[in-house]
Protein backbone atom coordinates (compact mmCIF):
# COMPACT_ATOMS: atom_id res chain seq x y z
CA UNK A 1 0.00 0.00 0.00
CA UNK A 2 1.57 3.42 -0.71
CA UNK A 3 1.92 6.37 1.21
CA UNK A 4 -0.83 8.42 -1.04
CA UNK A 5 -3.40 5.67 -0.44
CA UNK A 6 -2.16 5.52 3.41
CA UNK A 7 -2.80 9.43 3.63
CA UNK A 8 -6.25 9.38 1.98
CA UNK A 9 -7.74 7.11 4.07
CA UNK A 10 -6.54 8.51 7.29
CA UNK A 11 -4.11 5.68 8.16
CA UNK A 12 -0.14 6.29 8.62
CA UNK A 13 2.60 3.68 7.81
CA UNK A 14 3.86 1.79 10.60
CA UNK A 15 7.29 3.01 11.91
CA UNK A 16 10.37 1.86 9.77
CA UNK A 17 7.68 0.76 6.77
CA UNK A 18 9.76 1.89 3.38
CA UNK A 19 7.71 5.20 1.88
CA UNK A 20 8.75 7.26 -0.78
CA UNK A 21 10.34 10.59 -0.61
CA UNK A 22 7.59 12.51 -2.95
CA UNK A 23 9.04 16.34 -1.64
CA UNK A 24 11.38 17.88 -3.97
CA UNK A 25 15.45 18.26 -2.62
CA UNK A 26 16.03 21.17 -0.91
CA UNK A 27 17.55 24.10 -2.62
CA UNK A 28 20.88 25.83 -1.08
CA UNK A 29 20.57 28.93 -0.10
CA UNK A 30 23.69 29.96 -1.32
CA UNK A 31 22.87 28.24 -4.35
CA UNK A 32 19.57 30.15 -4.79
CA UNK A 33 21.20 33.13 -3.86
CA UNK A 34 24.09 32.92 -6.61
CA UNK A 35 21.03 32.13 -9.36
CA UNK A 36 19.54 35.14 -8.32
CA UNK A 37 22.09 37.73 -8.63
CA UNK A 38 22.95 35.92 -12.32
CA UNK A 39 19.71 36.58 -13.08
CA UNK A 40 19.38 40.39 -12.22
CA UNK A 41 22.95 40.52 -13.80
CA UNK A 42 22.10 39.29 -16.95
CA UNK A 43 18.63 41.56 -17.05
CA UNK A 44 21.13 44.08 -16.32
CA UNK A 45 22.92 43.83 -19.32
CA UNK A 46 19.80 43.25 -21.55
CA UNK A 47 21.19 39.62 -22.22
CA UNK A 48 18.59 36.72 -23.18
CA UNK A 49 19.64 33.08 -21.60
CA UNK A 50 21.00 32.14 -25.13
CA UNK A 51 22.76 34.92 -25.10
CA UNK A 52 24.81 35.02 -22.18
CA UNK A 53 25.23 31.00 -21.97
CA UNK A 54 27.10 31.45 -25.67
CA UNK A 55 29.64 34.13 -24.68
CA UNK A 56 30.19 32.49 -21.72
CA UNK A 57 30.69 28.94 -23.37
CA UNK A 58 28.72 27.04 -21.06
CA UNK A 59 24.83 25.51 -21.93
CA UNK A 60 21.91 27.01 -22.10
CA UNK A 61 20.48 24.02 -19.29
CA UNK A 62 23.48 24.81 -17.42
CA UNK A 63 22.81 28.03 -17.15
CA UNK A 64 19.66 27.64 -16.35
CA UNK A 65 20.19 25.31 -13.41
CA UNK A 66 22.60 27.73 -11.88
CA UNK A 67 19.99 30.42 -12.33
CA UNK A 68 17.02 28.14 -10.79
CA UNK A 69 19.31 27.89 -8.18
CA UNK A 70 19.91 23.79 -8.46
CA UNK A 71 23.26 23.76 -10.29
CA UNK A 72 26.08 23.59 -7.78
CA UNK A 73 28.83 25.52 -10.63
CA UNK A 74 32.48 25.20 -10.93
CA UNK A 75 34.62 27.66 -10.49
CA UNK A 76 36.10 28.00 -13.82
CA UNK A 77 32.26 28.37 -14.69
CA UNK A 78 31.61 31.09 -12.48
CA UNK A 79 34.60 32.58 -13.94
CA UNK A 80 33.65 32.19 -17.37
CA UNK A 81 29.94 33.23 -16.60
CA UNK A 82 31.45 36.20 -15.02
CA UNK A 83 33.32 37.26 -17.55
CA UNK A 84 30.78 37.22 -20.11
CA UNK A 85 28.57 39.79 -17.76
CA UNK A 86 31.30 42.32 -17.32
CA UNK A 87 32.11 41.84 -13.46
CA UNK A 88 34.15 39.92 -11.18
CA UNK A 89 33.44 36.56 -9.57
CA UNK A 90 33.01 38.31 -6.49
CA UNK A 91 30.00 39.99 -7.84
CA UNK A 92 28.23 36.71 -8.28
CA UNK A 93 28.65 34.92 -5.18
CA UNK A 94 27.58 38.44 -3.42
CA UNK A 95 30.43 40.82 -2.17
CA UNK A 96 29.33 43.40 -0.57
CA UNK A 97 30.97 46.11 -2.64
CA UNK A 98 28.48 44.68 -5.13
CA UNK A 99 25.41 44.83 -3.35
CA UNK A 100 24.01 48.54 -4.70
CA UNK A 101 24.71 51.17 -7.16
CA UNK A 102 26.49 53.25 -4.85
CA UNK A 103 28.78 50.76 -3.25
CA UNK A 104 29.85 49.61 -6.90
CA UNK A 105 30.63 53.25 -7.97
CA UNK A 106 32.67 53.87 -5.01
CA UNK A 107 34.50 50.79 -5.72
CA UNK A 108 34.96 51.88 -9.51
CA UNK A 109 36.53 54.91 -8.18
CA UNK A 110 38.85 53.80 -5.77
CA UNK A 111 39.80 50.83 -8.57
CA UNK A 112 43.83 50.67 -9.04
CA UNK A 113 44.41 53.51 -6.85
CA UNK A 114 47.70 53.36 -5.25
CA UNK A 115 48.37 52.64 -1.45
CA UNK A 116 48.41 56.02 -0.31
CA UNK A 117 45.36 57.78 -2.06
CA UNK A 118 43.67 54.68 -0.61
CA UNK A 119 44.89 55.56 2.83
CA UNK A 120 43.48 59.19 2.34
CA UNK A 121 40.03 58.17 1.24
CA UNK A 122 39.87 55.91 4.42
CA UNK A 123 40.88 58.43 6.45
CA UNK A 124 38.23 61.21 4.98
CA UNK A 125 35.57 58.41 5.15
CA UNK A 126 36.14 58.22 8.83
CA UNK A 127 36.03 61.87 9.78
CA UNK A 128 33.11 62.02 7.45
CA UNK A 129 31.16 58.92 9.73
CA UNK A 130 32.64 60.52 13.10
CA UNK A 131 34.94 57.05 13.26
CA UNK A 132 38.01 59.46 13.47
CA UNK A 133 41.59 58.61 12.05
CA UNK A 134 42.91 62.04 10.92
CA UNK A 135 43.79 63.84 13.73
CA UNK A 136 47.34 65.72 13.29
CA UNK A 137 47.67 65.36 17.44
CA UNK A 138 48.92 61.79 18.06
CA UNK A 139 46.60 59.88 21.11
CA UNK A 140 48.00 59.41 24.56
CA UNK A 141 46.53 56.08 24.21
CA UNK A 142 49.24 54.41 22.63
CA UNK A 143 49.00 50.74 21.22
CA UNK A 144 51.84 48.59 20.65
CA UNK A 145 51.43 46.35 17.27
CA UNK A 146 53.69 43.50 15.93
CA UNK A 147 53.76 39.43 15.41
CA UNK A 148 54.54 37.77 19.02
CA UNK A 149 57.72 37.74 20.01
CA UNK A 150 58.13 41.06 19.06
CA UNK A 151 58.41 43.07 22.44
CA UNK A 152 54.79 44.58 23.05
CA UNK A 153 54.41 42.93 26.71
CA UNK A 154 58.22 43.62 27.86
CA UNK A 155 58.43 46.93 25.99
CA UNK A 156 55.03 47.48 26.52
CA UNK A 157 55.66 47.60 30.66
CA UNK A 158 58.73 49.79 30.46
CA UNK A 159 57.09 52.35 28.35
CA UNK A 160 54.29 52.81 30.63
CA UNK A 161 56.04 53.11 33.55
CA UNK A 162 58.17 56.11 31.73
CA UNK A 163 55.11 57.46 30.62
CA UNK A 164 53.26 56.69 34.42
CA UNK A 165 50.29 55.69 31.90
CA UNK A 166 48.09 52.62 32.91
CA UNK A 167 49.69 49.46 30.75
CA UNK A 168 46.40 46.91 29.18
CA UNK A 169 47.50 43.70 28.06
CA UNK A 170 44.64 43.23 25.54
CA UNK A 171 45.00 39.16 25.79
CA UNK A 172 43.96 39.56 29.33
CA UNK A 173 41.08 41.40 28.82
CA UNK A 174 39.78 39.02 26.58
CA UNK A 175 40.14 36.60 28.42
CA UNK A 176 38.36 38.25 31.67
CA UNK A 177 35.24 39.12 29.39
CA UNK A 178 35.51 34.84 28.51
CA UNK A 179 35.99 33.52 32.08
CA UNK A 180 38.85 31.49 30.06
CA UNK A 181 41.78 31.60 28.22
CA UNK A 182 42.82 32.59 24.60
CA UNK A 183 43.47 29.21 23.96
CA UNK A 184 40.00 27.57 25.02
CA UNK A 185 38.19 30.83 23.72
CA UNK A 186 39.73 29.63 19.99
CA UNK A 187 39.10 25.84 20.99
CA UNK A 188 35.35 26.26 22.37
CA UNK A 189 33.96 28.69 20.45
CA UNK A 190 36.39 29.02 17.29
CA UNK A 191 38.02 32.31 15.95
CA UNK A 192 35.06 34.34 15.19
CA UNK A 193 34.20 33.92 18.58
CA UNK A 194 37.36 34.85 19.56
CA UNK A 195 37.27 38.16 17.32
CA UNK A 196 33.91 39.10 18.94
CA UNK A 197 35.63 39.24 22.91
CA UNK A 198 38.34 40.92 20.95
CA UNK A 199 36.54 43.90 19.20
CA UNK A 200 34.36 44.37 23.13
CA UNK A 201 38.10 44.39 25.18
CA UNK A 202 39.10 46.99 22.64
CA UNK A 203 36.01 48.89 22.96
CA UNK A 204 36.03 48.74 26.50
CA UNK A 205 39.96 49.68 26.99
CA UNK A 206 39.17 52.58 24.96
CA UNK A 207 36.34 54.06 27.06
CA UNK A 208 37.89 53.54 30.22
CA UNK A 209 41.72 54.43 29.40
CA UNK A 210 41.85 58.37 28.07
CA UNK A 211 45.89 57.22 28.77
CA UNK A 212 47.27 53.63 28.35
CA UNK A 213 49.71 51.55 27.22
CA UNK A 214 48.19 48.59 25.08
CA UNK A 215 49.99 45.74 24.40
CA UNK A 216 47.30 44.09 21.35
CA UNK A 217 47.46 40.41 20.19
CA UNK A 218 49.60 39.97 16.84
CA UNK A 219 46.68 38.95 14.92
CA UNK A 220 44.29 41.99 15.97
CA UNK A 221 44.73 43.48 12.57
CA UNK A 222 43.33 40.61 10.61
CA UNK A 223 39.88 42.24 11.61
CA UNK A 224 39.64 45.54 9.70
CA UNK A 225 37.28 46.56 11.92
CA UNK A 226 39.12 46.18 15.22
CA UNK A 227 42.11 47.45 13.32
CA UNK A 228 40.13 50.49 12.52
CA UNK A 229 39.23 51.29 15.96
CA UNK A 230 42.89 50.99 17.14
CA UNK A 231 44.02 53.28 14.25
CA UNK A 232 41.22 55.66 14.95
CA UNK A 233 41.44 56.09 18.79
CA UNK A 234 45.11 55.44 19.47
CA UNK A 235 48.62 55.77 18.45
CA UNK A 236 49.62 52.91 17.12
CA UNK A 237 53.43 51.50 17.17
CA UNK A 238 54.85 48.61 14.98
CA UNK A 239 57.35 46.63 16.88
CA UNK A 240 59.31 45.07 14.08
CA UNK A 241 61.25 41.85 14.49
CA UNK A 242 63.67 39.46 12.44
CA UNK A 243 61.45 36.13 11.94
CA UNK A 244 64.29 34.31 13.84
CA UNK A 245 64.02 36.79 16.66
CA UNK A 246 60.59 36.07 17.00
CA UNK A 247 60.94 32.65 17.32
CA UNK A 248 63.90 33.02 19.84
CA UNK A 249 61.76 35.22 22.12
CA UNK A 250 58.37 32.56 21.50
CA UNK A 251 60.50 29.74 22.99
CA UNK A 252 61.80 31.74 25.51
CA UNK A 253 58.29 32.46 26.37
CA UNK A 254 57.85 28.54 27.56
CA UNK A 255 55.93 27.62 23.98
CA UNK A 256 57.83 24.85 22.93
CA UNK A 257 55.51 23.93 20.05
CA UNK A 258 57.71 25.30 17.03
CA UNK A 259 60.20 22.86 18.57
CA UNK A 260 58.70 20.28 17.22
CA UNK A 261 58.63 20.75 13.52
CA UNK A 262 61.63 24.12 13.19
CA UNK A 263 61.49 24.49 10.02
CA UNK A 264 58.09 24.25 9.17
CA UNK A 265 57.02 26.55 12.49
CA UNK A 266 59.92 29.32 10.77
CA UNK A 267 58.24 28.92 7.30
CA UNK A 268 54.91 29.24 8.50
CA UNK A 269 56.17 32.30 10.51
CA UNK A 270 57.65 34.15 8.29
CA UNK A 271 54.25 34.07 6.02
CA UNK A 272 52.27 34.91 8.70
CA UNK A 273 54.50 38.08 9.13
CA UNK A 274 54.60 38.79 5.28
CA UNK A 275 50.80 38.47 5.00
CA UNK A 276 50.21 40.62 7.98
CA UNK A 277 52.93 43.42 7.47
CA UNK A 278 50.81 45.82 4.94
CA UNK A 279 48.74 46.41 7.89
CA UNK A 280 51.58 46.45 10.45
CA UNK A 281 52.90 49.47 8.21
CA UNK A 282 49.41 51.40 8.90
CA UNK A 283 51.31 52.36 11.93
CA UNK A 284 51.92 55.70 12.45
CA UNK A 285 55.35 55.05 14.18
CA UNK A 286 57.51 51.88 14.11
CA UNK A 287 60.02 50.69 16.22
CA UNK A 288 63.39 47.92 15.09
CA UNK A 289 63.31 45.20 17.88
CA UNK A 290 66.09 43.74 16.49
CA UNK A 291 68.68 46.15 15.75
CA UNK A 292 69.90 46.78 19.36
CA UNK A 293 69.61 45.37 22.74
CA UNK A 294 66.54 45.49 25.00
CA UNK A 295 67.66 48.71 26.88
CA UNK A 296 68.47 50.39 23.49
CA UNK A 297 65.34 49.18 21.93
CA UNK A 298 63.70 50.91 25.02
CA UNK A 299 64.98 53.89 24.31
CA UNK A 300 64.72 53.92 21.22
CA UNK A 301 60.43 53.54 21.75
CA UNK A 302 60.61 56.14 24.34
CA UNK A 303 62.35 58.95 22.02
CA UNK A 304 59.99 57.59 19.16
CA UNK A 305 56.72 57.71 21.53
CA UNK A 306 57.65 60.75 23.64
CA UNK A 307 58.39 62.71 19.86
CA UNK A 308 54.80 61.55 18.31
CA UNK A 309 53.24 62.75 21.37
CA UNK A 310 55.30 66.03 21.91
CA UNK A 311 56.07 65.21 25.58
CA UNK A 312 59.53 66.32 26.88
CA UNK A 313 62.26 63.28 26.16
Amino acid sequence: MSSTILQVSGLTPRDGADTEDLSPPTKHPFLVALGARVGALRARRGMTRKALALAAEVSERHLANMEYGVGNASVLVLLQVASALQCTVSELIGDVTTSSPEWLMIREMLDQRDDATLQKVRVAIGELLGTGGGNAVLSPRVALIGLRGAGKSTLGHMLAQDLDFPFVELSQEIEKFAGCSVAEIQALYGVNAYRRYERRALEETIQIYPEAVIATPGGLVSDPASFNLLLAHCTTVWLQAEPEDHMRRVIAQGDMRPMAASKEAMEDLKGILTGRAPFYSKAQLRVNTSAQPLDATFELLRHTVRQGLQLQA
